[in-house]
């Protein structure tokens, strides 16, 4: 019987299955590591009515000064049931000193935002630099994420938007909490 891993072509720490120690840039957002999953509350002029919804987000890393994101929504109803998928995003926080944080978070609805802010080991404040709209993708000037660790199994999150010709103002808010 041979070794599966005899052929594997990377160093041990490379490997897919092993967890690599954090880069030291990462400190200040090392408590989003993980799956976070919970409900809030959403709703946006153009929208109509508010909603409730219920999220999962993702925080990764592979080593190197960048967390890999990635969320998912949907829509439920006022027991709680699924009614719908909502929002979907992924993307790369790159840490830069001093908890500097320059993020590039795109969705399947043709919006790529690139946006700047800080993070203090509690708190992760990140607003627009600059939006990117595919042809067909409705129009978004700005936005302002804000996730804060409330505990260390809890994650407040916050999202401001300025889209289809409103300014800046309240779209989202949820309470995450860390998945065992």
């Amino acid at each position: 019987m041979t070794d599966p891993d005899r052929h594997y072509p990377y160093p041990d720490a490379l490997r897919p299955d092993a967890e690599p120690a954090p880069h030291p840039l990462l400190a200040p957002v090392l408590g989003l590591l993980g799956v976070w999953r919970g409900r809030g509350r959403g709703g946006y002029p153009s929208l109509g009515e508010d909603f409730a919804y219920e999220q999962e987000v993702v925080f990764s890393h592979d080593g190197r000064p960048f967390l890999q994101y990635e969320t998912r929504a949907w829509l439920i109803d006022g027991d709680g049931a699924p009614l719908r998928p909502s929002a979907r995003e992924s993307g790369w926080w790159r840490l830069r000193a001093e908890g500097r944080v320059e993020a590039l978070i795109t969705q399947p609805t043709g919006i790529a935002e690139l946006s700047v802010g800080r993070a203090d080991g509690a708190t992760v404040d990140l607003a627009t630099h600059e939006v990117a709209l595919a042809p067909t993708a409705k129009q978004v000037d700005a936005t302002r994420r804000r996730y804060t660790l409330a505990d260390p199994d809890t994650l407040d999150f916050v999202h401001d938007l300025a889209a289809v010709g409103r300014p800046l103002q309240h779209h989202l808010g949820a309470r995450l909490h860390r998945t065992a």
